[in-house]
């Protein structure tokens, strides 16, 4: 089981509705808040609330089109975050994704908050 998020405060954009992160309250006044991304990872130092805001809303989810990896199992290839949802995180091979080629599917507690997402970084040769 996972973190207890209810009292974390989606913060979204009011164009679309999006959820950019959440604010996790250090503090049960919401005077000291941690800024999270969707997936959950501290995107900034702990801030006041109004700066923890404008910090995502800034921000986006722009992450979420990015390659990622996982720490455990360690996989050869780039994965591609399928779904974000507070049921988990889907991901899969990035370029059988894109070619719509079946594969095998990972499923990643949300939020993610030891971090078994992490950038991928393309190897170099």
């Amino acid at each position: 089981m996972g973190m207890n998020t209810e009292h974390w405060l989606p913060v979204t954009r009011q164009s679309d509705r999006e959820t950019v992160g959440y604010l996790e309250p250090l503090h049960s006044d919401y005077s000291q808040v941690q800024p999270r991304s969707v997936l959950g990872h501290p995107v900034s130092a702990p801030s006041d609330f109004v700066t923890g805001e404008d910090l995502l809303l800034e921000r986006g989810i722009s992450e979420v089109a990015e390659h990622w990896r996982l720490t455990d199992p360690q996989l050869p290839n780039a994965l591609a975050i399928l779904e974000v949802s507070p049921e988990g995180i889907i991901v899969a091979d990035a370029l059988e994704t894109k070619a719509l080629v079946p594969t095998e599917r990972f499923e990643v507690e949300w939020p993610d908050l030891i971090q078994r997402l992490v950038p991928w970084d393309e190897p170099t040769s």
